[in-house]
């Protein structure tokens, strides 16, 4: 959830490069920030609430120093304050920390008794605490790590330096992602590869129960039980992150005016012809798809449920990740996992997968970034090409998300039969003109700039739909939550009248989408139950509908396969023009991080 950076030269002055690497973290969130160095042998750390920019105001102009560590914070104990802050310093011991100890209470019990005193609520103190405790019994780092992570239950990616052992930093890590740079006479930790492409982009992976030992110019990484290991030296090849807004004002509306690019680069190599189809994974000796994600991605798997359900005749079901874990899963060889996630990093998400693998099944993954925890482990993997997102909200990753899992139930409909070939070509030419077709959305932006305007005073906020509509009417809602903190619901249309309506107030907003025309009649008469009722109404539309009691806004008729791509922009610039309004920290919001590496 949070940004770790560390480096350790034999000449260059590491500073610039910390700062650097926790503004490119930026977009992950957080909520405070801190930075640690040795300056002639002397331990500085400075830590702020708030931005990087704050901190860097801290830093003396001339500060040098060769070896430091850096983090921004995304509080999960104790509140946000500079107490709290990373980093943190026990002793010898001096540590940035993400992750969560999950056994802190006893931990600093323990401490307690020995005498060690804490000054912040964060569980990352009692972490240093252990490591200073193990250090000054052992008088040995190997046995004090090793020691560490026989005692601590969560989960963990440490980047440490010691008072006594100049010139080094150590790593540890379990369940949050860690990696080491390495570039001539410097080397560079990071919790995510971007913190470091600036400086190279040569880089080892750390996997779970193992750590590190980092010089300027050497790295030495070990396994629990102290053995070294080979590693491979790995090259990334994906896009650098650019900071570059263009001519934007926020990240998120230049991420959302790249969707029309997006969406067809991701599903390019599938939909020239049916051979092209071909080229996606086989799903036919499945009786049974799980998908589970969390937040946005979970919202992509429900719109892929219906399309499976519906046009392959293939069983689907949807899991949050975080539950999933704790329920018994019922699975066997006739049922394929899929996963989805933005970062690759998601830790319920990770979890899950986990225990699928543990359960010896197949497991299939949607993913944005290559290498990472989760593309690592599955069986199969299909990226997404998003490229990266800097905002918070998810808008493109998730058009990506859902465009890759339509082409890949179209292909399972195809080898099924249950949808004529001649169809589907019709389908793929839709694909291969999505361009063109999203274009007049992404061009009507005074409308849904109108609708803002009229939304962005209001307390509270519904959005309806069936089926598939529904689906989408879940991720509308939780863009608008997320960066315009209205209250805001989403709901089954029909379930309306068995409760909802009593919330139904004069010129309360409530948006729905009828896109199905088997069903949209009974959308649109949920529509006339709230109208009568005072409610302001907005309905997204593929039909001809002359009913001047609610805003209609027009999508181009697509197959189903294509709708959900035309039906969620709309929601995403009404919420992106309504957090402009109240003025809200729109690619940065309150409380929420881009990568939610903790469970």
């Amino acid at each position: 959830m949070c940004g770790i950076v560390g480096s350790v030269s034999t000449k260059t002055n590491i500073i610039p490069i910390l700062l650097d690497g926790l503004k490119t973290l930026e977009y992950r969130g957080y909520d405070s920030a801190g930075l640690s160095y040795l300056k002639n042998s002397k331990l500085i750390i400075n830590k702020v609430k708030g931005r990087v920019k704050e901190l860097e105001k801290n830093i003396e102009k001339d500060a040098f120093s060769n070896i430091g560590i850096a983090h921004t914070r995304w509080a999960t104990h104790g509140e946000v304050n500079e107490t709290n802050a990373h980093p943190h310093n026990v002793g010898n011991i001096t540590i940035v920390h993400n992750g969560i100890i999950e056994n802190f209470s006893k931990l600093k019990h323990k401490l307690e008794e020995k005498g060690y005193k804490f000054k912040s609520s964060s569980d990352t103190e009692i972490a240093a605490g252990l490591l200073d405790y193990y250090y000054k019994k052992y008088e040995n780092i190997d046995k004090t790590i090793q020691k560490f992570m026989k005692k601590v239950d969560g989960s963990y990616a440490i980047c440490m330096m010691i008072n006594n052992i100049p010139n080094t930093i150590y790593v540890i890590k379990k369940d949050s992602p860690l990696i080491i740079g390495t570039n001539k006479n410097t080397s560079y930790i990071a919790s995510d590869v971007p913190a470091i492409l600036k400086y190279t982009k040569n880089y080892y992976i750390l996997e779970d129960y193992e750590y590190g030992k980092i010089t300027a110019n050497n790295i030495t990484i070990y396994d629990k039980e102290g053995n070294i290991l080979n590693k491979q030296l790995k090259e990334y090849q994906g896009s650098t992150l650019t900071s570059d807004k263009g001519i934007y004002e926020h990240y998120m509306l230049k991420e959302i005016m790249e969707q029309k690019t997006t969406i067809r680069k991701t599903i390019n190599p599938y939909i020239n012809n049916i051979d092209d189809l071909l080229k996606l994974p086989d799903l036919t000796k499945y009786e049974r798809i799980d998908i589970i994600a969390c937040g946005t991605a979970m919202h992509a798997g429900l719109a892929a449920k219906y399309l499976f359900e519906e046009y392959t005749n293939t069983k689907c079901e949807v899991f949050l990740a975080s539950e999933y874990r704790y329920q018994n899963n019922f699975l066997n060889n006739k049922v394929l996992s899929i996963f989805i996630s933005q970062s690759g990093e998601t830790a319920d998400t990770l979890a899950a997968l986990k225990k699928v693998k543990e359960n010896k099944c197949d497991t299939l993954g949607i993913v944005n970034v290559k290498e990472s925890s989760i593309a690592r482990i599955l069986d199969k993997v299909l990226y997404t090409e998003a490229g990266t997102e800097i905002a918070v909200a998810s808008t493109k990753a998730y058009t990506a998300q859902v465009a890759l899992l339509s082409v890949l139930i179209l292909a399972h409909a195809y080898r099924k039969k249950s949808i004529k070939e001649e169809k589907i070509l019709k389908i793929l030419e839709e694909f291969r003109a999505v361009t063109s077709i999203l274009n007049p959305i992404l061009e009507g932006t005074k409308t849904y700039e109108n609708i803002a305007k009229e939304i962005y005073e209001k307390s509270d906020v519904f959005y309806i739909g069936r089926g598939l509509d529904y689906a989408l009417a879940m991720e509308g809602s939780l863009k608008l939550k997320e960066i315009s903190y209205i209250h805001s619901e989403a709901y089954a249309a029909g379930e309306l009248k068995h409760g909802t309506i009593s919330l139904i107030t004069k010129n309360t907003p409530v948006f729905a989408s009828a896109t199905n025309k088997k069903i949209n009649t009974k959308t649109i008469s949920n529509l006339k139950e709230v109208t009568s009722r005072g409610a302001k109404c907005y309905l997204i539309t593929d039909e001809d509908i002359q009913d001047n009691s609610f805003e209609i806004l027009k999508i181009k008729k697509v197959s189903m396969f294509l709708k959900p791509l035309l039906t969620i922009i709309p929601y995403q610039l009404i919420a992106y023009y309504t957090a402009k309004f109240k003025n809200c920290d729109i690619d940065k919001p309150r409380n929420l991080a881009k990568s939610v590496t903790v469970e």
